[in-house]
C-alpha cells in the first residue's frame, strides 16, 4: 500500500473466494474516476498465521459452542477489524467481503461526510436487525483514528476464551453508543442490482454466480428466532454428520444481469492479465469456481462503460 495515500479500500479473502476477492479489486479500480487517490489492497487469510492456530478449537457462536474451520468458506471474516491497525489508526478505509463489486464510484462513499462517526454501514437483514440490532459489517467505511480499540488478532482469540461471541463482534453490537452511522442500502446491494447500486454484494452465498453447481461448503446459521426447531435440527445434523452433509450444491443466481456483471468483469481481468485462463482451470479443479466458468465467459457479452456497465442506459451520479 502507497503510504502516502490516506485512503484505502481493502478486500479481505481467503482461498476460496480469491478469485472473487481479484474481480472485486478490478471493480474497484475500474469504476472509480479517481483510481488514482486510494489504493485497493488484498487481505488473505493465509497471511495471518493466529486463524491456523485455532484450527479445530471450540469458540462461541451466537450462544453456542462451534468449532473452527480455517477450510470453511468465510473463515476471513474475522480480517474486517484489520484495516484501522494496518493504517496506523489513521486516514479513511472501507472494508468489504470478496462477493462485493463497484457498480458506481467508490471514492464517493471514501470521501463522505461521516458527521462525527467511526463506522457508517447498513443494517443487517430480517431478524438480525429488527430482533438482534445487528449491522452488516461486510462493508464499513471507517474513520481509523476513531478506532484504537480494534485489535483484530486479540478479538479474535477472545471467542475461543468464550468472552466474545462472534455475532457480537460481527454484528458491532459491542461498539460505543453512537459511534455507528448508516449509509444508504445502495453501498451493501443484498443481491439487488438496479440503477441506484453502488456495490453489489452477492451475499446469498446459495447463488453466488461463480460457484453454480459445486457443492455447498460452508456452515450454515443455527439459530433461527422465528422457528428454532430448525436451528435444533441444523446442529443435530453437524453434530451427526459433519459440517456440510446433506447441504447439496450451490443454485444458479435468479437475476441473470448479475451473474453477467461477475463475469463480464473476469473476462476483462482475463484480457488484462490480472487472472489467467490455467488459473482459473486450477480453482475449477478444486471447486472454488463452478466447472463451466470457461463457457460462461465465452457467452458473455462485454460490459459496458463505468456507471452503465450492462448497457441499459444506467446514469450514475458522479462524485464530487
Amino acid at each position: 500500500m502507497s503510504e502516502s495515500k490516506d485512503y484505502c479500500v481493502f478486500i479481505h479473502t481467503n482461498h476460496k473466494q480469491w478469485i472473487g476477492a481479484l474481480v472485486a479489486q478490478y471493480a474497484m479500480q475500474r469504476n472509480s474516476a479517481f483510481a488514482d487517490r486510494f489504493d485497493v489492497r488484498i487481505l488473505h487469510h493465509r497471511d495471518y498465521p493466529f486463524f491456523q492456530e485455532m484450527e479445530g478449537k471450540s469458540f462461541l457462536r451466537d450462544g453456542y459452542e462451534r468449532i473452527w474451520r480455517n477450510d470453511d468458506l468465510q473463515s476471513f471474516t474475522p480480517l474486517r477489524f484489520m484495516p484501522p491497525q494496518l493504517m496506523n489508526y489513521q486516514g479513511r478505509a472501507i472494508v468489504v467481503d470478496p462477493d462485493i463489486f463497484a457498480v458506481g464510484d467508490v471514492w464517493e462513499l471514501l470521501t463522505r461526510d461521516m458527521e462525527g462517526k467511526a463506522i457508517l454501514c447498513r443494517p443487517r437483514s430480517g431478524p438480525k436487525w429488527w430482533i438482534d440490532k445487528c449491522y452488516a459489517s461486510s462493508v464499513m467505511l471507517m474513520d481509523c483514528a476513531k478506532l484504537t480499540h480494534w485489535r483484530c488478532e486479540e478479538q479474535f482469540r477472545a471467542m475461543f476464551d468464550f468472552q466474545l461471541d462472534y455475532m457480537d463482534w460481527i454484528g458491532l453490537r459491542r461498539e460505543p453508543q453512537g459511534s455507528i452511522g448508516l449509509f444508504e442500502p445502495e453501498w451493501n446491494d443484498f443481491d439487488k442490482l438496479t440503477p441506484e447500486t453502488k456495490l453489489l454484494h452477492n451475499t446469498r452465498r446459495l447463488t453466488q454466480p461463480w460457484k453454480t453447481g459445486l457443492p455447498i461448503d460452508w456452515t450454515p446459521a443455527e439459530r433461527f428466532r422465528l422457528f428454532p426447531p430448525i436451528g435444533w435440527l441444523m446442529r443435530t445434523r453437524r453434530r451427526l454428520l459433519g459440517d456440510h452433509a446433506l447441504l447439496g450444491t450451490y443454485r444458479r443466481h435468479p437475476d441473470r444481469n448479475q451473474e453477467r456483471f461477475f463475469f463480464g468483469l473476469l473476462k476483462e481481468c482475463l484480457d488484462h492479465g490480472i487472472v489467467s485462463e490455467d488459473v482459473l482451470r486450477e480453482e475449477m479443479g478444486r471447486d472454488h469456481i463452478r466447472h463451466d466458468a470457461l463457457e460462461v465467459l465465452d457467452r458473455t457479452p462485454p460490459l459496458g462503460p463505468p456507471g452503465d456497465p450492462l448497457n441499459l442506459g444506467w446514469r450514475q451520479s458522479k462524485a464530487a
